[in-house]
């Protein structure tokens, strides 16, 4: 029989983490959207509540939970504020997690007790200029020289990496080539700061406004051979791993601002009057309603079914696609519909909503566009 119930410890994880949302991150959210700070304050109370260690063995400073309590977690916080949401999700998955799944024992007894405390965070230096849904087409290079990885390069997009309290990119990057000249693609540790390691200015992006997301840049760039993450020419199929594993933690996210969007319309639809009786009397906006909540509830089980999957270690891949993809696209839906339910006060800022509909967009993009994720759908269908 399936059970989709969560346990006591879950649940009691999910009530801290949608407290703190509530109470802490929701009132700063307008404020840090608006001037696009770091919510370094809000980032060191989670650290403290053991966030950032959640999927972690307590060895390596983690809690001793696993990737699903991760995702409660990410959920939660994205009801009330993306950027919060994934800082947490990025620090993680793409921070730490590949330093756990094929570092050395030493790089990860130096590296993750940090990361895991929230202290720090780790960033993952995938996409290029160039390069992004084709992460194959990459063009940094590193070189073997005198025992240090000589580095040269560009990355784009990369959250986490600028922060006051970034420690660490890994840096996927061509290490040599294959068989018929294909290129193996090799994961670097970069500590930051570095010399030869340059963080550009933030982007100006739609939305996100508090997340850190730069162009990072890698000149003449040393750092020690024993650097290497995992095997050397194995960077990229390690990354793609990692990739699965974070769509859907993405997924996570989007459920949360589906919900956020729809806990805003619930609200606002009984307390609005038009008419002489409030708006969630009429049809057209309570059945909007109802959609939002059938995309929400379905989005979170897909992504309850693909971690569930992924615990017991079977096959998750197209699990994980399917609710990426569902998970994105009910997040814009709802945002857009949330939107229009508030009409001009939707157009304004200072309400949820439009924060929401501005940080929806880009889960559709991040992390594997619906394009690929319709690819990678359809290739485990056998087409």
């Amino acid at each position: 029989m399936l059970d989709f119930q969560l346990s006591e410890e879950q649940e009691t994880l999910r009530k801290t983490v949608e407290e703190f949302a509530r109470e802490v991150v929701a009132p700063q959210a307008f404020a840090s959207d608006e001037s696009g700070e770091f919510p370094y304050e809000v980032v060191r109370q989670m650290g403290g509540m053991g966030l950032f260690g959640l999927p972690f063995p307590e060895e390596y400073g983690g809690m001793g939970g696993d990737y699903f309590a991760l995702c409660l977690a990410i959920e939660e916080l994205a009801r009330a504020d993306s950027s919060v949401a994934i800082t947490l999700e990025a620090g993680v998955s793409l921070g730490a997690m590949p330093l756990y799944r094929f570092g050395s024992e030493e790089q990860k007894r130096e590296w993750l007790p940090r990361l895991t405390s929230g202290q720090a965070l780790g960033a993952f230096g995938l996409t290029e200029p160039d390069g992004g849904s084709d992460a194959g087409a990459t063009r940094t290079r590193a070189r073997l020289e005198d025992g240090e990885w000589v580095i040269d390069g560009s990355k784009s997009f990369i959250t986490n990496a600028g922060t006051d309290i970034s420690c660490l990119v890994t840096v996927t990057a061509v290490t040599g080539l294959g068989v018929g000249g294909r290129k193996e693609i090799s994961s670097i540790l970069v500590p930051v700061p570095h010399s030869g390691f340059r963080v550009s200015k933030k982007y100006s992006k739609v939305g996100w406004h508090a997340s850190d997301t730069r162009e990072l840049s890698f000149e003449d760039c040393r750092v020690p051979e024993e650097n290497l993450l995992g095997e050397p020419g194995r960077g990229y199929a390690n990354f793609l791993s990692i990739l699965d594993e974070g769509r859907i933690a993405i997924s996570a996210l989007g459920v949360g601002l589906a919900q956020g969007c729809l806990d805003e319309c619930v609200a606002y639809a009984k307390e609005r009057e038009a008419f002489g009786y409030p708006i969630g009397r009429n049809q057209g906006i309570a059945f909007k309603i109802a959609d939002m909540e059938m995309r929400a509830h379905i989005a979170r089980l897909a992504y309850y079914a693909a971690a569930a999957k992924m615990l017991a270690g079977r096959p998750f891949k197209k699990e994980a696609a399917i609710a990426k993809l569902y998970s994105s696209e009910s997040a814009v839906d709802n945002a857009r519909d949330a939107t229009q339910i508030f009409g001009g006060y939707g157009f304004m800022n200072e309400y949820a909503v439009a924060r929401h509909w501005r940080d929806a967009k880009v889960l559709e993009i991040g992390e594997g566009t619906s394009e690929v994720q319709r690819m990678l759908i359809a290739r485990e269908l056998g087409l």
